[in-house]
């Protein structure tokens, strides 16, 4: 019996990590990224820029050339940004594929307000629905390079695509529980980007664990009221896609939206922070679909405003802190 074949979409720093995966777990796996010069470079030295201590699986080869990649793939897998998913996914519609494709990326399409699962289908169309799932949970790139035990969720439409992921997937020490609710494990990985920010922001500005756990749960909060305007289980926002990536996003030092707010309070602008953290931020970008969403349906989201307003509206990083304190104070409901 022939190997099966991987096509996997993006070789960021969390592609390469699971396509190192996948690798080791036989399949052959063709890594494709539009960057021709980063995929030259894989091919060439087997290591990636950003994790210089893992040399790629044996099983890996690398490519600029997407039906090279996509050709007699028996599972595609995708983790490009937020903003090339839909590109991506017209992409893949040109290539008329069949195969089950796994969603990996984290987000929340500005303008549309549509998760990254809802942008695939939009454009592959709901003939498709059966085939897509999505894979999330927290989980840092590093962690699972080292084999520390991980958890994460798979989701899909379909049970079967669902096992046939897990199985794909799964090692002994990564383990992917399964899920039917699609929107709701597409969901809570997107939102906590902005809310790691948030914490990096307060870190950066000496303001300690008190502040941190305030952030997480009020952010928590925020997440389960636009959790709700998208049809997603509250069991899945307070599990490992939900509750889960929140805490590790804002806790991890290797979060590069952790990071990036840590940065933001050292006085580096937007555009300086993301240079210096040297990899997309999607909270940057969600953080505008997050809002855009909350005022559509007339949801308060004061975090992921105040974190729109530092980034976009040049506020003061302190005086950001200081309007969330001084918000009026209702009845905790959670």
């Amino acid at each position: 019996m022939s190997q099966k074949k991987v096509a996997y979409l993006g070789a960021g720093a969390w592609g390469y990590t699971l396509a190192n995966l996948l690798a080791s777990n036989g399949f052959e796996v063709v890594q494709w990224d539009i960057n021709k010069e980063l995929t030259d470079t894989l091919q060439t030295t087997r290591v990636h820029p950003k994790m210089s201590d893992f040399k790629a699986h044996d099983n890996m080869t690398f490519t600029s050339d997407f039906h090279e990649a996509i050709e007699g793939a028996d599972l595609i897998v995708e983790s490009v940004t937020s903003q090339g998913m839909r590109g991506v996914s017209e992409m893949l519609k040109s290539e008329n594929v069949s195969v089950p494709i796994v969603l990996t990326s984290k987000g929340i399409e500005q303008n549309t307000g549509l998760l990254l699962s809802e942008v695939a289908l939009e454009v592959l169309g709901d003939d498709f629905k059966a085939q897509v799932a999505s894979l999330s949970g927290p989980s840092i790139a590093v962690e699972v390079m080292r084999k520390m035990p991980t958890s994460v969720v798979c989701s899909s439409y379909n049970p079967e695509v669902i096992f046939t992921v897990i199985d794909a997937f799964t090692t002994d020490n990564f383990r992917v529980y399964p899920n039917t609710d699609m929107p709701g494990v597409s969901f809570g990985g997107a939102v906590k980007n902005i809310i790691a920010i948030a914490c990096g922001i307060a870190d950066g500005l000496g303001f300690g664990d008190n502040t941190k756990a305030a952030l997480m749960t009020r952010g928590l909060h925020e997440i389960r009221k636009l959790a709700t305007v998208k049809g997603c289980q509250p069991e899945t926002i307070n599990g490992l896609s939900g509750m889960g990536d929140l805490c590790v996003t804002c806790l991890s030092t290797h979060s590069r939206n952790y990071k990036f707010g840590n940065y933001i309070a050292e006085g580096l602008s937007p555009d300086e922070a993301k240079d210096k953290v040297g990899m997309v931020v999607e909270g940057a970008y969600t953080c505008v679909s997050a809002l855009q969403l909350g005022q559509k349906h007339g949801i308060p989201v004061p975090i992921t405003e105040a974190v729109y307003r530092v980034l976009n509206e040049g506020l003061d990083p302190k005086e950001a802190v200081k309007q969330l304190l001084t918000r009026t104070v209702k009845q905790e409901h959670l």
